[in-house]
């Protein structure tokens, strides 16, 4: 049987935390902006890339590029990030 590890409403524990640095981190959340604000297709992948993220964690230890991410929500986290004020 398989088990759904869901974490504070995210896919799992590894998306809750980038999401959290995403939005807490007061650097990553105006790159990450400023990032959305650039591109007509913002997407969490770019967003590492363009940012250098890649290959780096957070400083809780998860990895930005982590194969367990739900790179789709994070993506979602970025494109209504478009529209805040920063």
């Amino acid at each position: 049987m398989k088990t759904c590890e869901v974490y504070n409403g995210w896919k799992n524990k590894e998306t809750w935390n980038i999401a959290l640095w995403l939005a807490n981190d007061e650097n990553l959340y105006y790159r990450m902006v400023a990032y959305a604000r650039r591109h007509n297709h913002p997407t969490y992948r770019g967003f590492i890339v363009h940012t250098e993220l890649y290959g780096q964690h957070t400083p809780d230890g998860y990895r930005y590029d982590s194969a367990r991410l739900d790179y789709k929500a994070l993506t979602e986290l970025i494109r209504e990030s478009k529209g805040r004020m920063i």
